[in-house]
């Protein structure tokens, strides 16, 4: 019962982190991360010990699934060089480099320093991206990070799985490259035959809570069911998402769609707050367990990775941009207008924060593995240390860098939004009813304020009115509850239709309160 009630009440302490982060404009997860290291010193919190395999399925399966599904293959083709210079160069890099250190400091089995390796590489750009979205930076930079947080963690936690089952002795080191083409491929292909097979499912059902638990199903049987062919999981969880986002938004009622969403996203926040739960009462036993010279050693070990997994990605970012930007002398004018900067260099190589996959990947080491508690300390510190020093101060960095305010996803969303409407005007040209000419009327004229918007996701004067016109449906309804005329079911009934029509009135589906007018 301890661990139930501190969970809840670290879930609403995180809730207040969350808008305080807002207000500092500072990544949300650098202040779960202290949050999670003052449960070390919290008195009486409880010793829990979590099953390896279930937590890199409960934490990983669904934050990862939900990364895929935004991820735009647009993107990860226009910057395919960058990305696999960082989620593949970037990552095996680090991982040597830290298993150097791990190796020759720590005296940790190759395979274990390996491991150590793996954990620490993938940086996670959900740290970075709230700050990112604020200051608008360059497209091509925020594209680039999140494409990088995705496909790194396949890279690391195959390196990962490799490492710590030749650790255990249930693979030897020289055999990996079969096993890691075999897992490569047939992972691509498991992944697009369960997402087709998913959504010949979830066609099939029209409740939205069905539908919701259908899919969190779907992506722990995926999880397993890859596990246990030997396959790797996150490439399949990530193929499998990317061929759900392609072809289900289709096939799906806007209802299932709001809802699904919703439920996504808490479940996003909530799995982030309990890995930070999990690393504090982690801490708190491993430290205990380390005393004397030992505890002092373990420490100056984590200090080290931590440095070095920084000096690592700086050093690598700086040098690769530095190799493209030679080579495109040669280029046209066109492809060094697209290609990376030093400045962006400089932010993508201080973006390095870790997150929830060094976290749960940490926590779901075998209890008798080689050097598992010096391991653990320095991923924990490797977490706590970037989102910390890397997370707080990426605002003043920004500031420094001031990168010119970036109207890259403005410009598509007023291109497609004036494409649509004219769509809609084109299919109803032939309808000559009155309630034709009267829907005919209203998307002309928001066609005509989408042509030339100040601002492509500012509320636009149609919009503003139409929020003023349902604020006053809102009272009526309330009042019409109140005196009687109507019970709860007619209520909520047309409160959900006054809902679905204040979202499409609202940009990007956020609303504004409007008084008066």
């Amino acid at each position: 019962m301890a661990l139930f009630e501190l969970t809840l009440i670290l879930l609403l302490i995180a809730v207040a982190l969350t808008a305080l982060s807002r207000r500092l404009e500072v990544p949300y997860p650098s202040l779960l991360a202290l949050a999670g290291v003052g449960l070390a010193f919290v008195p009486g919190a409880p010793t829990i010990e979590i099953d390896p395999e279930l937590a890199l399925a409960l934490f990983i399966a669904p934050v990862l699934l939900d990364s895929a599904y935004d991820t735009s293959l647009r993107d990860l083709k226009r910057y395919r060089l960058s990305l696999a210079l960082l989620a593949l160069g970037a990552v095996i890099f680090t991982a040597v480099v830290v298993a150097f250190v791990g190796w020759k400091m720590a005296g940790l089995p190759i395979a274990a320093a390996i491991a150590l390796g793996a954990i620490v590489a993938p940086p996670d750009a959900v740290a970075a991206s709230a700050v990112l979205n604020q200051f608008k930076v360059p497209h091509r930079l925020t594209a680039i990070l999140q494409g990088e947080s995705l496909l790194n963690d396949a890279t690391a936690l195959l390196i990962y799985r490799i490492s710590v089952a030749a650790a255990v002795g249930t693979l030897m080191l020289k055999d990996a490259v079969p096993v890691i083409l075999l897992s490569t491929v047939g992972s691509v292909v498991a992944g697009y035959l369960f997402g087709r097979f998913s959504l010949l499912t979830l066609t099939r059902i029209e409740d939205a809570a069905s539908s919701t638990v259908v899919q969190f199903a779907g992506t722990f049987a995926v999880w397993i069911i890859a596990d246990k062919l030997g396959l790797s999981a996150i490439i399949t969880i990530v193929v499998y998402a990317i061929t759900l986002a392609r072809r289900a938004p289709r096939r799906m009622s806007a209802r299932r769609r709001v809802s699904t969403y919703s439920v996504w996203e808490s479940a996003v926040f909530v799995l982030n707050v309990l890995a930070f739960v999990l690393m504090g009462l982690q801490a708190r036993s491993i430290v205990g367990r380390l005393s004397g010279d030992g505890q002092g050693e373990a420490f100056l070990f984590a200090a080290t990775v931590l440095a070095v997994v920084i000096v690592a990605r700086i050093a690598w970012v700086a040098g690769y941009v530095a190799v493209i930007r030679w080579f495109a002398r040669y280029a046209s004018e066109e492809e060094r207008r697209d290609g990376p900067t030093f400045p962006g260099a400089v932010l993508v190589g201080w973006c390095g924060m870790r997150g929830l996959v060094t976290l749960v990947a940490a926590v779901a080491l075998p209890a008798g593995f080689p050097g598992r508690d010096p391991i653990v300390l320095a991923a924990f510190a490797v977490v706590l240390g970037t989102l910390v020093l890397q997370g707080m101060s990426l605002k003043p960095l920004l500031r420094w860098l001031d990168f010119p305010r970036d109207t890259t996803v403005d410009g598509e969303v007023a291109l497609a939004r004036v494409a649509i409407m004219q769509a809609a005007l084109d299919v109803l040209s032939r309808k000559t009813s009155a309630a034709a000419a009267v829907v005919r009327e209203q998307y002309e004229a928001q066609r005509k304020v989408a042509e030339n918007p100040e601002d492509a996701q500012a509320a636009t004067e149609y919009d503003r009115l139409r929020l003023y016109a349902i604020k006053r449906q809102r009272d009526t309804l309330e009042e019409l509850r109140r005196n009687g005329t109507i019970g709860d079911e007619a209520y909520h009934r047309l409160e959900e239709e006054i809902d679905w029509s204040e979202l499409a009135a609202s940009p990007a589906g956020t609303y504004q309160p409007l008084t008066t007018y």
